[in-house]
């Protein structure tokens, strides 16, 4: 029993002399010591008393609330949004038509809409088309029309619209096809209302200090819409802009 006592003692001393780290090697006399390999010195872990001493992590701040009026305009203006929308996009405003019949072969439309505003941009009266139409518009008006006038009179704010749907020919020129018009379709823009007020067109503006901005409009809406017609086409579009949808198999008509 003497025995195992001291031999238990003996044990317990080695083991509470046991050093933290290991100690590194010495190298032999005549060694290169740059190159003998040193093995990386292992840190001891921390005891349990360091780390219950480590502070805590800090509380995240809660976020402040948004006064309760505030979020009940903003859900009230979704909400008149959703339900003044066409085509399924809220930055189409307008109403939904139906179907439109023509008074000559050729022309209606039939599933046709009512266009109202597009991207926040006004139009100065009602547009009749359909979908694929009103879509094209607004793509031409975020990608093209308002990048254009961002720097000019605080941006872009409404369409003056000449011509939207109506049964007849091209140009209505007796024994011409069907315009694109006639089958809803097309959009003719003659101005622009700008925010400060001012308003720009196509007949005054095309050469003016504002010519850079037109001509821009004018090339950015060469893909949304598949014929684009302008004041360098022909006499018949000199004071506005012809967008129509149309697709031809030699890709976007521009001029």
């Amino acid at each position: 029993m003497r025995a195992l006592a001291l031999g238990l003692m003996l044990v317990a001393g080695v083991a509470s002399a046991a050093p933290e780290t290991s100690k590194r090697p010495v190298a032999r006399a005549g060694t290169d010591v740059q190159s003998v390999e040193v093995p990386p010195v292992i840190p001891a872990a921390p005891s349990m008393a360091f780390v219950a001493t480590l502070p805590e992590p800090g509380l995240s701040l809660r976020p402040f609330l948004r006064p309760k009026a505030v979020i009940e305009r903003a859900m009230a203006r979704r909400a008149e949004r959703r339900r003044g929308q066409v085509c399924g996009d809220p930055d189409l405003q307008g109403d939904e038509v139906g179907y439109v019949p023509g008074r000559i072969s050729g022309c209606g439309i039939q599933e046709a809409v009512r266009l109202r505003s597009v991207s926040g941009v006004t139009l100065s009266q009602s547009a009749l088309m359909d979908c694929t139409t009103a879509k094209a518009l607004k793509r031409w008006t975020e990608k093209g029309a308002k990048p254009a006038l961002r720097g000019t009179g605080g941006g872009l704010a409404g369409y003056r619209v000449a011509a939207h749907y109506a049964c007849r020919t091209r140009n209505n020129q007796p024994g011409a096809r069907i315009s694109e018009h006639g089958k809803g379709r097309a959009i003719d823009i003659s101005g622009f209302q700008l925010k400060d007020g001012t308003s720009l067109t196509v007949l005054n503006d095309w050469n003016s200090r504002h010519r850079r901005a037109l001509r821009q409009m004018h090339k950015a809406a060469c893909g949304p819409f598949g014929t684009v017609l302008g004041p360098n086409s022909d006499r018949f579009h000199r004071d506005h802009f012809h967008f129509d949808t149309a697709r031809y198999r030699g890709g976007t008509y521009c001029r």
